[in-house]
């Protein structure tokens, strides 16, 4: 049932977004000169797909896990669409093609070894990963892998309909602060 609804939502949004990804995609263009990022990430049962987001750093910032990265690697623009989490808008291409949902763990990189680790002794992999959910809204991040692959584990276990919601309504509402940055 989770999925039908991924699907209506993400489908609902990207038509309701689409002036929005306009005007970003042309701010975007004027900020890095290349507004969209995408990323191989680690997917359900560790299927890699192509994670699609607005970028918020420089073009030349490696590849690795943002709290890795330096703060310095975040453009003005990319520093407002991280506030507002409006980088992650065309993550709905992502759940609408049923490769991720809207609420589940947060796809991490191939090269974050401990992570991966961590969520396959918790079966973490076993779900599609999501744009949002409890560890989000709750700043828990990647930086703490454990702690990350635990709370993704008991989110997995307690995901009813109800649930799904609570963390899409307080992420919308702007509960939690996205991934810490190095130097943040």
């Amino acid at each position: 049932m989770i999925r039908c609804i991924d699907f209506v939502l993400s489908l609902v949004g990207l038509a309701c977004a689409l002036p929005f990804f306009v005007i970003l995609f042309i701010i975007g263009l004027f900020d890095t000169g290349s507004p969209v990022f995408r990323q191989e990430r680690v997917g359900r049962n560790k299927k890699p797909f192509i994670l699609i987001k607005f970028r918020t750093m420089s073009v030349d910032t490696a590849s690795v896990a943002t709290h890795l990265a330096s703060s310095a690697s975040i453009t003005p623009f990319g520093n407002f669409l991280r506030k507002t989490k409006l980088d992650e808008l065309p993550q709905l291409w992502n759940v609408l093609k049923g490769e991720m949902s809207l609420v589940g763990p947060r796809p991490g990189l191939f090269n974050q070894q401990e992570l991966t680790e961590a969520r396959e002794a918790k079966n973490v992999y076993a779900v599609r990963p999501g744009i949002t959910g409890e560890a989000q809204v709750n700043d828990i991040d990647m930086s703490t892998p454990v702690l990350l692959a635990k709370t993704d584990a008991k989110m997995i276990s307690e995901l009813n309909l109800k649930n799904y919601f609570k963390f899409i309504l307080q992420t919308v509402t702007g509960k939690g602060s996205g991934d810490r940055i190095k130097g943040s």
